[in-house]
C-alpha cells in the first residue's frame, strides 16, 4: 500500500505572497509522486482570489480565519488587517490543520509555509513534523530580514546613509534603504516583531526555497547560506505562469498598443496593494500630459477621482486608462518603452522578462532595496529624482530612458538579465535544479 504523505502550505494572505507560495505548490503537485496530497490554508478573501481558476486536483483549499468580523473589515486600513491577523495567529491556521488531518483521515506528515509565518517552526516541532519555508521575494531583501539583528547592532537611522558592508549581499544596499522594522519605523509593531521573529526561526527550517534565481542575486544568496540550510532560489514564479490569452484583455489595451510606434509607450502600474499618495498621483498624471508620451495607466477605478481635472480630456489622443491590464503582455509588447512601477519584487521580474527599463518610486518593503539594485547593481532602470513624483523628476526620468544614452545601456542590461533568467529556468538552468533539489526534499523526509 503507497504512503500518503500530507503537506499543509500555510500563506501569508497578503500582496502577492500566497498567489506566489500556490504557484509552487501547483509546481510541487505536478511533480509529486503518487500519494501526496496538499493542504493549502489562507484567509476566505485569499482563498476566493487566488482559487479563481482550478488548481491542481491534490490540493485543497482551506479557509482560515483572517481575525475581522465582517462589520469591521471595510473600516480598517492594510496595515489594520495585516496585524489583525496577526494577533489571531498561530491558533487559526493550528484549528484548520486538524480540520484538514480530520478531513483527510491522514496527519500532516511536513509544513511548508510563507517564511513570514515564523510559529510554523513552533508548530512542527509540537507536531513532530519538518518545515520548510518560502520566501516570495528576492535573496537581498530576504538576507536584511534574517540578519536583523546583526545589522542593528551595526547601524542605526543616524546611519541612513552608510552603505551595509558588514554583508556582501548588501554592500550596495543603504540604511536608509532597508525594509521599515530593521533598523527604522517602529521596531515594536507586529509587522516589525513578525520580521524579526521570522529572521531567529528559520534557522530551524530544513530548507528555504525563494523566488528568485541565483544569477540575478548571487551575493544575496551566499550571505543567507552560513545559517540557512539548503537555500534554494527556485524561481521566479512569473516563469511558471502561462501568458494570458488575447481574450483576456478586456480593457482593449493590446489592441491600442498595436496602434502605437515601436519603444514608444510608457506603462505605469502599481498593482491593487500600495499606491503613491495622491499630491503624487496628480504629479504623476501632469507629466503625462505635458510629455506628450503615449502611456497606458492601469489605476484602479477608485483612484480615478485624485485625477487633475481635465486629465482624461488633454491625454485622451496618447493616453489610455484601465481598471485592469495584462501586465505581462502589455510589458512584453514591442510598443512599451519604460515601466513606471513601485519595485516590488514580481514587477521587477516582470520588467527583467519582458526587457524593459524602470523608473521607480519605491513605496513600502522591499521596493528600496530592489530600486538600489536596479539602479546602482544592474544599472536596468533609475529612481524617479528625490524618489517621489513630480512633474518635472518624472518627465526628467522617462526622457532619460526614453530618448538618452543612458536608456539604451538600461536596454542592454536589461537583455543581458532576461538571457539570464530563461538560462535559470531551462531543463538544465539553476532553479530548475534548485527545485528539483526542494521538491525531493519535500517529499522524502
Amino acid at each position: 500500500m503507497t504512503r500518503t504523505t500530507h503537506i499543509a502550505v500555510l500563506a501569508f494572505p497578503f500582496g502577492s505572497h500566497a498567489a506566489a507560495l500556490l504557484n509552487l505548490t501547483q509546481r510541487l503537485a505536478a511533480s509529486a509522486p503518487l500519494g501526496v496530497i496538499f493542504s493549502f490554508l489562507s484567509t476566505p478573501a485569499s482563498i476566493a482570489k487566488i482559487f479563481s481558476k482550478p488548481a491542481h486536483s491534490l490540493i485543497k483549499p482551506y479557509d482560515v480565519w483572517d481575525g475581522v468580523f465582517p462589520e469591521e473589515a471595510s473600516s480598517k486600513s492594510p496595515q489594520q488587517l495585516v496585524e489583525i491577523f496577526l494577533e489571531a495567529t498561530p491558533e487559526n491556521f493550528y484549528k484548520i490543520v486538524k480540520q484538514a488531518e480530520a478531513d483527510s483521515g491522514v496527519k500532516v506528515s511536513c509544513i511548508l509555509a510563507d517564511a513570514f509565518l515564523w510559529f510554523a517552526n513552533d508548530m512542527a516541532e509540537v507536531m513532530g513534523v519538518p518545515w520548510l519555508a518560502f520566501w516570495a521575494a528576492g535573496a537581498t531583501s530576504f538576507s536584511a530580514h534574517v540578519y536583523t539583528d546583526l545589522i542593528r547592532a551595526h547601524f542605526s537611522i543616524e546611519n541612513e546613509e552608510a552603505n551595509v558592508k558588514i554583508l556582501p549581499g548588501l554592500s550596495a544596499v543603504r540604511v536608509s534603504d532597508l525594509p521599515e522594522g530593521v533598523v527604522c519605523g517602529d521596531l515594536e509593531s507586529p509587522l516589525s516583531k513578525m520580521l524579526q521573529d521570522m529572521g531567529t526561526k528559520l534557522a530551524g527550517a530544513t530548507a528555504v526555497a525563494i523566488n528568485s534565481f541565483e544569477e540575478l542575486e548571487p551575493a544575496g544568496t551566499s550571505d543567507l547560506k552560513p545559517i540557512l540550510r539548503n537555500v534554494l532560489n527556485v524561481g521566479p514564479s512569473t516563469i511558471t505562469v502561462p501568458l494570458l490569452s488575447n481574450s483576456d484583455d478586456t480593457s482593449g489595451c493590446l489592441e491600442w498598443l498595436d496602434t502605437r510606434e515601436s519603444g514608444s509607450v510608457v506603462y505605469i502600474g502599481f498593482g491593487n496593494v500600495l499606491v503613491p499618495p495622491p499630491s503624487e498621483i496628480v504629479a504623476l498624471a501632469e507629466a503625462l500630459a505635458s510629455s506628450k508620451r503615449p502611456f497606458i495607466w492601469s489605476l484602479q477605478d477608485t483612484m480615478r477621482s485624485l485625477l487633475p481635472d481635465g486629465f482624461s480630456e488633454k491625454t485622451s489622443g496618447h493616453g489610455k486608462i484601465v481598471a485592469w491590464a495584462p501586465q505581462l503582455q502589455v510589458l512584453g509588447h514591442p510598443s512599451v518603452g519604460v515601466y513606471v512601477t513601485h519595485c516590488g519584487f514580481n514587477s521587477l521580474v516582470e520588467s527583467i522578462l519582458c526587457c524593459v527599463p524602470l523608473v521607480a518610486r519605491p513605496l513600502l518593503g522591499d521596493n528600496m532595496i530592489n530600486c538600489r539594485l536596479v539602479e546602482e547593481v544592474w544599472k536596468i532602470g533609475m529612481k524617479v529624482k528625490d524618489g517621489k513624483f513630480t512633474e518635472g523628476g518624472t518627465m526628467e526620468a522617462l526622457d532619460s530612458i526614453m530618448v538618452g544614452d543612458k536608456g539604451k545601456e538600461m536596454r542592454e542590461n536589461v537583455g543581458i538579465l532576461r538571457s539570464r533568467l530563461l538560462e535559470s529556468t531551462g531543463p538544465n538552468g539553476s532553479s530548475t535544479h534548485n527545485f528539483r533539489t526542494f521538491s525531493n526534499l519535500l517529499f522524502t523526509i
